[in-house]
């Protein structure tokens, strides 16, 4: 009898661990846009936007660091975050009220997705914690930035051809051509000035 007392015991003690670690697993493929969900309640795959070029999304492997049900992005002229889930920094998974942009590279890094799927989501992760990998290459290779412009040799000529001009004006005296600037910054109301 004791025995059998000491396996059940045990047994709920292995249990209570399981559930204890039962996470909900997000993995997020850059290459095909997509985001697959495995958690008690069931799998899910949703379209998602990542960064669009010039930009950049961490790929690696992620624990939430917080939650918050509507972020502001102070980066980002107060857009709107909703079901944020953050996992490195400023970078979050989270809702975007662009859906047409959803299936495609859109944002400035964060993960996007569909409101109705952020929110399912986030009660997922509130209840289950989670665990986050991201992996893959954009489609086109990976970000990409602007191309260099030709007429920077243009504006570089400029600024030498304009080194020794002088960067203040000051009227010069009308009877003496030996004023400088210097003598009417020390007196600028002077009547030989005007």
């Amino acid at each position: 009898m004791r025995l059998k007392l000491v396996i059940l015991a045990l047994m709920a003690f292995f249990a209570s661990i399981g559930l204890a670690y039962a996470t909900v697993r997000i993995h997020v493929d850059l290459s095909t846009q997509t985001m697959h969900v495995d958690s008690s309640t069931g799998s899910y795959t949703w379209p998602v936007s990542t960064a669009r070029a010039g930009y950049s999304t961490p790929r690696g492997y992620f624990a939430p660091t917080g939650l918050q049900r509507m972020h502001y992005s102070r980066k980002y002229h107060m857009s709107p975050m909703p079901y944020s889930i953050f996992f490195r920094g400023g970078y979050a998974i989270h809702g975007s009220y662009a859906t047409g942009s959803l299936g495609r590279p859109a944002s400035h890094g964060c993960v996007r997705l569909a409101p109705g799927n952020a929110a399912t989501l986030y009660n997922m992760v509130q209840n289950e914690g989670g665990s986050i990998s991201i992996t893959g290459t954009p489609p086109g290779g990976g970000a990409r930035y602007a191309a260099r412009s030709s007429s920077h040799r243009h504006y570089a000529g400029l600024r030498r051809a304009h080194q020794n001009r002088a960067l203040a004006y000051a009227p010069l005296r009308r009877h003496h051509h030996d004023s400088t600037v210097r003598g009417w910054q020390a007196h600028p109301f002077s009547p030989g000035f005007f």
